[in-house]
């Protein structure tokens, strides 16, 4: 029996006209396009986009762990701001003498009187050897914590706690300025990546670019993996979990190879979000930041991988126009639209467009029709 095909034709071809929106598209209409024209890409949206774009790959991994594997974690934001900070690390480098002091160090470790690196900056001024941690920092993290949680069966709201607890803790110990971190302020006023000036317009638009296509190689290798075999193991833990132990299946080894993928994948997103917004802080491990995770994924539809992305693209496209129209009202809508979504749209956004009253459905019927 032959393996099903990772996309359908028209898939596929949603993925590479999605490749040509991102890689041909977003350029041209922020770089050619005159800032006159009613088709220029403005650089402010050109910031947003790839901002929302790193979200979407969080909101992906989301999926993977929550929507087929039925683990609720409040705590990936702390997977997300350790590959920001790991990415934050080495631009803070590349500043060099460029800081207030005039200093080879960071402008807060002269302000804080440090003689010397501490011993985890020893490779910060080495991009692959801190692109190499944004991957081992939080993969080893997530293996460490996974493995002795997943052996002792903890599961459901106990799990979700444990995690929230988890980047709380994070938080506050980001927070000392001891620990070399950069304290509450984190780092920012970065200069450049790869001694390429970091806020020019071609630097902006080819990090957006990138993250658009790390998030479409995420999608498709999130595909492959929810089709095959081990994709299907997956989901049938999330259903009977027990069941699949008495098949002859290890649960432990699944559950924990999606989680430590799934923390990978945040903390991609992390180094691709930090040199676009210009700023990582331990704010970024706060459970709110984590809780906003599942919201994406929630308000887009679990279980469909594309679901979590159009949530990741609505809840943060509403929240850019809601904190600047009504700033005082974000927080409200936010909990409105979740609360909304439990209760009228268990399947997210997704579900009401492929429900049979919906527009996929109203095109099916009119196939129908017409055969």
């Amino acid at each position: 029996m032959s393996a099903p095909a990772i996309l359908s034709p028209k898939a596929w071809t949603a993925v590479l006209a999605a490749v040509v929106a991102v890689a041909v598209l977003v350029p041209v209409l922020n770089l050619m396009v005159p800032a006159g024209s009613a088709l220029h890409l403005s650089d402010f949206s050109v910031t947003l986009l790839g901002k929302i774009l790193c979200y979407a790959i969080c909101a992906l991994a989301m999926d993977l762990i929550w929507g087929y594997t039925g683990i609720l974690s409040l705590g990936h934001g702390l997977f997300f701001a350790l590959g920001g900070y790991a990415m934050g690390m080495y631009l803070m480098r590349q500043i060099g003498r460029d800081g207030q002091y005039k200093s080879d160090m960071p402008d807060f470790m002269v302000f804080l009187n440090w003689k010397e690196f501490p011993w985890h900056w020893a490779l910060s001024d080495s991009f692959v050897a801190q692109m190499l941690f944004v991957i081992l920092v939080p993969g080893l993290l997530a293996f460490v914590f996974g493995f002795f949680a997943f052996r002792s069966r903890i599961k459901g709201v106990y799990f979700s706690i444990i995690t929230q607890a988890l980047t709380f803790a994070a938080m506050l110990l980001f927070f000392r300025n001891e620990t070399g971190f950069g304290g509450n302020n984190g780092f920012t006023d970065f200069k450049r990546i790869l001694n390429i000036p970091i806020t020019t317009p071609g630097m902006r638009v080819t990090l957006c670019v990138l993250t658009g296509l790390v998030l479409i190689a995420f999608f498709v290798m999130a595909r492959a993996i929810v089709q095959s075999k081990y994709g299907r193991v997956l989901q049938a833990i999330r259903d009977a979990e027990t069941r699949v132990m008495f098949t002859g299946y290890n649960p432990v080894a699944y559950k924990l190879s999606i989680w430590t993928l799934s923390a990978v994948m945040c903390g991609v997103a992390g180094a691709l979000y930090v040199p676009q917004v210009g700023i990582i802080n331990p704010g970024e491990m706060s459970p709110a930041a984590s809780i906003e995770f599942a919201i994406w994924a929630a308000v887009g539809g679990r279980a469909t991988l594309i679901g979590p992305i159009v949530g990741a693209f609505f809840v943060n496209g509403a929240k850019s126009w809601f904190t600047v129209a009504f700033p005082e009202f974000w927080l409200f809508f936010l909990g409105a639209l979740f609360i909304a979504v439990t209760l009228f749209l268990p399947n997210g956004l997704i579900g009401l467009v492929n429900r049979p009253g919906g527009i996929v459905g109203l095109f099916r019927r009119k196939k129908d029709e017409r055969a």
